[in-house]
């Protein structure tokens, strides 16, 4: 098959497809970390005392050590189900679409 040039590949419908997959995919992981981070920032600026909350009587650990270990913890599993969604579906379908287009 022979080599099809910028425009036709942009049109492809395969191609808009997996863009379109891969906008979404994106938008939503944004958004999912942005109103975690930002959640989290604002708890700091508006409800310090929630924060320092004890965990325990007499422990040193308060409730804002385990919220920001969870933050951390949450952009990771963001990560990874990127991660996962690029190799098991992306990485295919970009694969098929190069066979197809002969690059």
């Amino acid at each position: 098959m022979s080599k099809k040039n910028v425009h036709e590949i942009l049109e492809d419908e395969d191609f808009r497809s997996l863009s379109r997959q891969k906008n979404v995919i994106s938008l939503i992981l944004t958004i999912i970390e942005l109103v975690l981070y930002f959640g989290f920032i604002a708890l700091i600026a508006f409800n310090k005392p929630f924060l320092a909350q004890k965990l325990s009587e007499g422990g040193a650990t308060t409730i804002g050590i385990p919220i920001a270990v969870g933050t951390i913890i949450l952009s990771w599993a963001l990560t990874g189900i990127y991660i996962f969604w690029a190799n098991s579906k992306y990485d295919a379908q970009v694969k098929k679409i190069k066979d197809k287009v002969g690059g």
